[in-house]
């Protein structure tokens, strides 16, 4: 099954109490597409700067993603820059510098617009709803927000609700989304908004996961170390998404086992900084954490 992914590719520069790095490969599609290369054949559409080092995208092509649509163009790749404390689950941005991704404009090829799976990452929802329009045979769409498009382009926003099949979402959106405190209500109140499923993030304690029948509850997985939260909700979703483009299966079973492979995949992301670690894995440890989380949730 063809999986489509558009979001942003960056440049980032991270702290945390274990260290620092800088100018290293980020953005959304790229934590996405990595994860999901372990599972399905994927494209990713961004854009970047000349100033994109050609051995990311080299890193791309040799998990086997086609990177043909990150279009490079004259100008500055999209930079973000932040700085965790001991809560992990809170980055401080010091510097976004958006360049190049303020003029991103998805060109989707024919047979981009026959994609099975589609992941909006994270992206203003007037740009989404260009993709969404032009896709109107997928089995899936996803999406991703954050509280900028919360607070600035709500209405927009629900339009790609009422578009889409799943909404991920971290807890603190979530709340701002729904203006509901507790994670359920508010779950319930987003699929009132248009989108039949939702997910909620919550970072090291798991997620929730709710549709109009159902409800489903992950824990996160117990880690000694971890390096860099950065772009372990963008692994998670890939990793999901990716899972069911594979088995190319929607019941409910699927979705169940699709949580879990995405949480596989965001729990070994945060163990390094940058794709340190999500680019070097196989199929063999990602099967080895999986039967983990089955021992850990089973009684």
């Amino acid at each position: 099954m063809k999986f489509l992914i558009i979001g942003s590719v960056a440049l980032d520069t991270v702290q945390t109490p274990f260290g620092k790095i800088k100018n290293a490969l980020g953005g959304s599609a790229i934590y996405a597409s990595i994860s999901a290369s372990y599972f399905t054949d994927v494209k990713v559409l961004g854009i970047a700067g000349v100033d994109f080092p050609q051995k990311y995208i080299k890193l791309l092509k040799r998990r086997g993603i086609d990177a043909s649509g990150i279009e490079i163009r004259n100008g500055k790749t999209f930079r973000w820059e932040g700085k965790y404390g001991w809560n992990l689950n809170s980055p401080q941005t010091l510097a976004t510098h958006l360049n190049l991704l303020a003029e991103f404009n998805p060109r989707l090829s024919e047979s981009d617009k026959n994609s099975d799976f589609i992941l909006l990452a994270n992206n203003d929802p007037d740009l989404q709803l260009k993709v969404i329009s032009q896709v109107p045979s997928s089995k899936l769409i996803a999406a991703d927000t954050i509280e900028l498009w919360i607070r600035k382009k709500k209405a927009k926003l629900i339009k790609v609700l009422e578009a889409i099949d799943i909404l991920m979402i971290n807890e603190d959106e979530a709340r701002l989304l729904s203006k509901e405190t507790n994670l359920v209500k508010a779950a319930k109140k987003i699929i009132s908004y248009g989108t039949p499923k939702v997910i909620i993030k919550k970072g090291e304690h798991g997620l929730l996961y709710v549709n109009k029948n159902s409800f489903f509850s992950c824990p996160g997985y117990p880690l000694e170390t971890v390096y860099d939260p950065t772009g372990a909700g963008d692994s998670f979703a890939g990793g999901f998404l990716g899972f069911l483009s594979s088995v190319n299966t929607l019941n409910e079973a699927a979705y169940r086992k699709a949580l879990i492979y995405g949480s596989v995949m965001a729990s070994y992301n945060v163990e390094g900084f940058s794709l340190n670690v999500l680019s070097r894995l196989n199929k063999r440890l990602i099967e080895k954490r999986y039967k983990e989380f089955r021992k850990l949730t089973k009684f």
